[in-house]
């Protein structure tokens, strides 16, 4: 009988490695969808890209073939907001589960960055140009239209002008000293953002979760994709370290603390992770604290 190779199922990792591998195909939204793969590895993306596509396809239905971007926007809002009900989870906003696509899907509830990307999905299926925005403490939406852009918080549904931009702004502003003579454009801070720092946005999200609530399993898992996401921030190196460490795993733990070291010879923290790391190699250390 001829034998046949036996092919191995991918990893949630090596899934989420595969659309993210390159910035020319990257599949945001897929990939964002298969983060709740780490807590659901039989979550099936492609049925939550065929949810997602039902609905559009519901609200294409409504829109006139020959209506206008401001009507496709006020279809698309009517339909996001008021007929599907998404809004933002005021009740437990740093609920991990915000951040997972398909129970947003199925809640109608998350966090700004979350609510964006469906958001945009959504746009572009009804034709408008819609770009995420990583602003300040809060992820925004800009669509650009023929007498100008729109801004928008997926969170309320409401269109932002330049003096609430101006106001939400301000405390940032003056955290970072950009007042008076360093005064920053407004503008410099509405810049689409490119999928891969949307990506690493909504990971850090989590991944400040789950190092609050000492969860070093799950921080685990999301520093992995991060490592996959983001191969050269070796600060995810070295915090994927020192949560393995936690874990008791030494090993992996002195690998990504040597990497972190490797890299960043003029890092601040280095005598102190460099101490961690020769704890790590004596004999029968365990969870470092």
């Amino acid at each position: 009988m001829p034998t046949f190779p036996q092919f191995q199922p991918q990893t949630p990792l090596e899934y989420f490695a595969l659309l993210v591998a390159d910035d020319a195909n990257f599949s945001l939204l897929e990939a964002a969808i298969s983060v709740g793969q780490d807590d659901n590895p039989t979550l099936d993306t492609q049925a939550v890209l065929h949810q997602i596509d039902t609905h559009a396809a519901r609200l294409k239905a409504r829109v006139p073939a020959d209506a206008g971007p401001r009507q496709r926007l006020r279809l698309l809002n009517q339909f996001f907001f008021k007929e599907l009900g998404f809004a933002g989870n005021v009740n437990d906003y740093y609920d991990p589960a915000n951040s997972m696509l398909a129970t947003v899907l199925e809640t109608r509830r998350g966090i700004p960055i979350t609510l964006a990307l469906l958001y945009i999905e959504f746009a572009a299926q009804v034709g408008l140009t819609a770009r995420g925005v990583s602003f300040p403490g809060h992820f925004l939406v800009k669509l650009k239209l023929s007498e100008g852009e729109v801004v928008i918080d997926p969170f309320t549904g409401q269109s932002l002008s330049r003096e609430r931009l101006d106001e939400l702004l301000l405390p940032y502003r003056r955290r970072q000293g950009l007042t008076g003579d360093l005064d920053v454009p407004l503008s410099v801070f509405l810049q689409a953002a490119p999928p891969r720092d949307v990506l690493a946005r909504m990971l850090r999200n989590l991944k400040e979760i789950y190092r609050s609530t000492a969860d070093w399993q799950r921080l685990v898992a999301v520093l992995n994709r991060l490592v996959v996401l983001l191969p050269q921030a070796w600060d995810e190196r070295r915090d994927r370290g020192l949560a393995q460490a936690e874990l008791g795993a030494a090993e992996a733990a002195a690998v990504d603390l040597g990497a972190y070291l490797a890299h960043c010879a003029d890092a601040p923290d280095r005598e102190a992770i460099g101490q961690r790391l020769m704890a790590l190699r004596q004999p029968g250390q365990g969870p470092l604290h």
